[in-house]
């Protein structure tokens, strides 16, 4: 039997590691998968409800750790790891993206010598004031096996001295999960008859980065930038976002209309039939260009640099005028690329490379407290 420590704790996490998941359930029965949950998205609305809707196996362990801050929440999610894995002792410790969860589950793992899976390695914006960007950083130089989804990925990690044959380019889950998810949705959501909405007649936004909801200057930018929109704009507004809105006095335009986070069917059935989508989540901006609308990326920079090459998604950052402006004059997408991040085989490369390297990645864990 081998067994896999997986440590999730966001909505994107969710998505990928369901995936992942449902391919190690169906076709690798000699593989006993413990899901670790850190808790970091606590509101039912973003956790719970997708674990319902994805099939996803409740987790082994739910730690119930968030709502603090960066150091709070990775220091106390590293001691509470570090006890599962001591009791698990896992053949890996799968990690993905780039969230406090993923580093907290990398390092923990690496200092009780227990090998780290990294999906979703070598992403980089260069921009190290992004938490993320030191979590990406500080995962894949600890990690043992790195699976890269692009051939810039790939490149950035040899760049840091990190290449050879621990680097493995598989093409991205999340395009695996489109492909899935996107069908199963038109089939199993009723968001847009619910919200009352014409596809192709609205304008979808997501908001939830620190460097855009914790500058009152920032917000307040966006917004007056999202009030031009000429179609109303579907809001699904984050828990942490609403309470700053509040702590800033900050009013939603007319066009915005907030509601709840939905759950990802319904958010896959608001991508895939938006007109425009502004954004500024990582994980959005790849879901728009797998379901082909334009996307604006609320940053001055992104990881996924391919979607900007190809001319599907444009950075706008926060300034009002420069997103009033993209939002009033839409723009005409590139020629559509094939094979991006991958051909949708992602999961089946991920497994069976977690499975042919077992041989070389068990280790032995020290006792607790060495």
């Amino acid at each position: 039997m081998i067994a896999i420590a997986t440590i999730v704790g966001a909505r994107p996490q969710f998505i990928k590691a369901a995936v992942v998941s449902r391919a190690l359930r169906e076709h690798h029965p000699e593989v006993r998968e413990v899901l670790v949950h850190t808790g970091q998205h606590y509101d039912p609305n973003m956790s719970k409800v997708f674990f319902e809707e994805l099939d996803i196996p409740r987790p082994d362990y739910n730690l119930g750790i968030g709502g603090g801050s960066h150091g709070q929440n990775t220091g106390r999610m590293i001691e509470a790891i570090e006890s599962v894995l001591i009791q698990v002792r896992p053949d890996w410790v799968l990690v993905y993206g780039d969230t406090d969860s993923t580093l907290a589950g990398a390092l923990a793992a690496v200092k009780l010598h227990f090998p780290v899976a990294h999906i979703e390695a070598g992403l980089r914006s260069f921009n190290r004031r992004m938490p993320e960007e030191i979590n990406r950083i500080l995962t894949d130089h600890a990690s043992d096996l790195l699976f890269t989804p692009t051939d810039i990925a790939t490149l950035n990690l040899a760049t840091e001295g990190i290449n050879g044959a621990k680097v493995k380019q598989v093409g991205d889950v999340m395009y695996d999960a489109a492909l899935y998810y996107g069908a199963q949705a038109e089939q199993r959501s009723n968001i847009l008859n619910q919200l009352d909405l014409t596809p192709k007649a609205y304008i979808l936004t997501t908001l939830h980065r620190a460097e855009n909801t914790d500058d009152p200057v920032r917000m307040a930018s966006i917004l007056d930038g999202l009030a031009v929109a000429r179609q109303p704009v579907v809001w699904p507004i984050h828990p942490r976002t609403r309470k700053r809105m509040k702590e800033f006095d900050l009013t939603v335009p007319a066009v915005v209309r907030t509601i709840d986070p939905v759950g990802h069917m319904d958010m896959v059935m608001l991508e895939k039939h938006a007109a425009l989508i502004v954004t500024d989540s990582g994980g959005v901006q790849k879901e728009a260009f797998f379901h082909l609308v334009p996307c604006l990326t609320l940053r001055e920079e992104t990881e996924w640099v391919e979607t900007l090459a190809c001319g599907w998604n444009r950075l706008v950052g926060a300034a009002t005028g420069q997103l009033a402006s993209a939002i009033q004059h839409p723009y005409v997408p590139g020629a559509l690329p094939t094979n991006l991040y991958g051909d949708g085989s992602s999961v089946m490369q991920i497994c069976n490379a977690l499975l042919n390297n077992k041989d070389n990645s068990t280790f032995s864990a020290p006792a607790e407290g060495v």
